[in-house]
């Protein structure tokens, strides 16, 4: 058996890739314990080529139809067939994957993005996919919550309203979307902020094969500001120029060691764009030839597309055709000669 072409395990069912449930640990433990010596799949440690596989926001909140922001993209199921994809490549090239970091979008209610943190003047929180700009602040139209200035800010209520209306500002002043209210999601200690239970499954049943800890990365539960990228907030600094967040410098240099990264995940035109930019920007600051290390699975993300609402497709395929004239390979999961 070629070892870059693995079978799948007959656990595997594509079919419910768009259901949760409990993962059998200890079952999945023996199996791919049995799996690795069946297959003579050795200790990831051995590995003479690293190869890393990130994957961004792989959770049900993006990924379960139904869910809060579910992201099907234009064909109204995009994230379902994108997991589908990735957990048989998962398997498939077990043997040559040597570690899966996973970033994981972790919020609480009280946060910048989130109805209740922003009143009109009669006190109604904006509807989920509002979009509040600059103007909009500066005018009253939309105001900082008073009453969740406790929580945040210490009560200090002007202190939050200076902030808002820097934020926004600081958004448009970088070239940023605009604020954007999200309805709640991936709440943590909620269903919605887990791994979909096929993924989970599929980098549960790596660790154990290949003797390598999944790395985990917590993103998005700083209140004052959005984390698209899991590398870079969206505003790093309050009016007063003071810190409020910073780049995840640790992130960086661990991918960046791999021969070879392989990047998929939730959403194309979101998060992954935002990480992939800001990875990107930092290997210019280093060696722009390093961009040649990192593959986009371009069939294991989707954008986000809400029907009749907003359509971010184009700015997907613009960022990633742009990361393309930078040296990164756009690639997709049933053609894996590039792993060689």
């Amino acid at each position: 058996m070629n070892i870059h072409q693995l079978p799948t395990p007959t656990f595997f069912a594509p079919s419910k890739v768009n259901e949760i449930w409990r993962v059998p640990y200890e079952q999945r433990a023996q199996e791919a314990a049995s799996w690795a010596q069946e297959y003579n799949i050795t200790p990831a440690s051995k590995d003479k080529i690293r190869i890393g596989l990130l994957l961004i926001d792989v959770q049900n909140t993006f990924c379960i139809p139904g869910f809060e922001l579910f992201v099907g993209g234009r064909s109204g199921t995009g994230a379902v067939e994108d997991n589908a994809r990735l957990c048989e490549f998962i398997y498939r090239h077990l043997g040559v994957i040597s570690a899966i970091a996973a970033t994981m979008d972790t919020h609480t209610a009280m946060q910048i993005f989130h109805p209740v943190f922003w009143v009109n003047s009669s006190g109604t929180h904006p509807a989920p996919a509002t979009l509040i700009t600059p103007d909009e602040v500066e005018q009253g139209i939309w105001k900082v919550n008073p009453a969740v200035a406790a929580s945040i800010s210490s009560g200090d209520y002007q202190a939050l309203q200076n902030h808002a209306l820097h934020y926004v500002k600081q958004l448009t002043h970088h070239g940023k979307y605009p604020l954007t209210v999200w309805p709640y999601h991936a709440m943590l200690g909620g269903i919605s902020h887990a791994l979909v239970s096929a993924v989970e499954e599929a980098v549960f049943f790596h660790t154990i094969a290949r003797n390598t800890q999944a790395r985990f990365e917590i993103k998005g539960n700083n209140p004052l500001t959005e984390n698209y990228s899991v590398l870079h907030p969206e505003v790093l600094t309050s009016v007063d120029g003071r810190a409020i967040a910073r780049k995840n410098k640790e992130l960086v240099q661990y991918l960046l060691e791999f021969d070879k990264l392989i990047i998929a995940g939730q959403a194309k035109s979101h998060c992954v764009a935002w990480t992939i930019d800001d990875l990107l920007t930092e290997i210019k600051s280093v060696n722009s030839s390093l961009a040649q290390k990192i593959y986009l699975l371009e069939d294991c993300t989707s954008p986000v597309v809400i029907p009749d609402v907003v359509d971010y497709t184009e700015q997907a395929e613009a960022a990633f055709e742009r990361f393309a004239t930078a040296g990164m390979h756009l690639v997709t999961s049933q053609v894996s000669d590039w792993l060689v």
